[in-house]
């Protein structure tokens, strides 16, 4: 491995862990602290992925014409500032006004990546780098709730210096992404253009799968923690089911290679282990039941997201791969910000396992879907 995609896979691992620090609390920061109701939980979810319906679709077009170390770097800052700004929020609005930065800044972290590695990989290599990057950024996700639990208990933090803590070592990734930088590679390939979004409606199915994913992963992120507080978890069981959901993830992730040479028949596996995760949550009422459902789904949502990008890098010319990045990301904004905004009325009007009842329904039908479509759910070249 290079050093320049080593620079990116540390980027991940800090990012991760500031997020897996902050991310599980929050809700439960947001709703015991603050006040806010499921739905205000789902707005503050939604306004965090809004962003990341569009912003990535400028950022695609950017990766093609800058440095994209700088574009990392630039979104580092920014995630940074919005982090540290939770510390002093007093009011429902303000935390959605910071979880706005906080989706701004995430589209300038996640395409540039993706977009680096791909430049530095070969079709052979690269599944296994994407897949490598997002394990590093899983870790951190994963190591993230322990450090959190460290802190509240051992240390008897409160949660605003939780998301100070956070956000210091957010900081430490523009670092890091400067020093990508020094090698990254900028392409000059293709006019200024939105064309990636009529390449990107090219692969339908792959969409499909991609937003219930999106959208289930949206809701477990802004709104489980919350539901696993009103079913008795404490902060601390929130984070330690964090961390096994992180385990399941990076284990998808480490093997993800070997899931790549049966792409379609993996891809039917993981939505239907998100359908059964989502249904263990329904009736789900001690820590293990949780733990096993936070396992099957990590597993269903790490592997779409390699093997996914793989299908449509693989049809798609190299000359554009920045801006079908953007495109795809834009995809993964929708999903994220249909989840809560769902999700949260949803709670709020018909109790608390509603959500994840009708997504796991929804998870059945899109399972029959990814049966069907077997034959374009795997990539068009792919040498091991």
């Amino acid at each position: 491995m290079n050093r320049v995609l080593i620079l990116v896979n540390i980027t991940g691992l800090i990012i991760g862990i500031s997020y897996g620090l902050h991310g599980p609390i929050l809700p439960v920061f947001a709703k015991n602290i603050i006040g806010a109701t499921y739905s205000e939980l789902g707005l503050i979810g939604l306004t965090n992925f809004i962003p990341y319906m569009f912003i990535p679709l400028f950022v695609g077009i950017l990766l093609d014409r800058f440095n994209n170390g700088y574009l990392l770097a630039l979104g580092a800052a920014i995630n940074s500032a919005s982090i540290y700004l939770l510390s002093i929020a007093q009011s429902v609005p303000e935390i959605m006004g910071f979880r706005i930065m906080t989706g701004v800044a995430h589209a300038f972290f996640w395409p540039p990546c993706e977009s680096i590695i791909s430049n530095e990989s070969t079709e052979k290599s690269r599944v296994r780098n994407i897949s490598w990057f997002t394990m590093f950024f899983v870790i951190g996700f994963m190591v993230g709730p322990l450090l959190g639990t460290a802190f509240l208990e051992g240390l008897d933090i409160t949660y605003r210096i939780l998301f100070q803590i956070a956000a210091f070592i957010l900081a430490a990734a523009i670092i890091t992404s400067l020093l990508a930088s020094k090698k990254s590679i900028r392409n000059h390939h293709d006019r200024f253009s939105f064309s990636s979004i009529k390449e990107i409606k090219k692969f339908p199915e792959v969409i499909i799968l991609l937003i219930f994913c999106t959208s289930s992963f949206g809701i477990i992120l802004t709104i489980y923690p919350a539901f696993l507080n009103d079913n008795g978890m404490t902060a601390t069981d929130i984070l330690l089911l964090y961390f096994v959901f992180g385990i399941a993830r990076v284990a998808s992730l480490a093997m993800a290679g070997k899931f790549a040479r049966k792409t379609s028949q993996t891809l039917i596996a993981a939505t239907i282990a998100v359908s059964i995760g989502l249904g263990i949550s329904v009736i789900a009422d001690s820590i293990i039941t949780f733990g096993i459902a936070l396992v099957l789904m990590g597993f269903g949502f790490s592997i779409f997201f390699p093997l996914t990008l793989e299908i449509i890098l693989s049809k798609t010319r190299k000359g554009i791969s920045g801006k079908i990045i953007g495109a795809y990301e834009t995809v993964f904004g929708m999903g994220w910000a249909i989840g809560p905004t769902i999700g949260g009325p949803i709670t709020q009007s018909f109790g608390n396992e509603t959500p994840y009842l009708v997504f796991g329904i929804i998870g059945v039908g899109i399972t029959l879907l990814a049966i069907v479509s077997r034959k374009k759910l795997e990539p068009q070249k792919i040498v091991y």
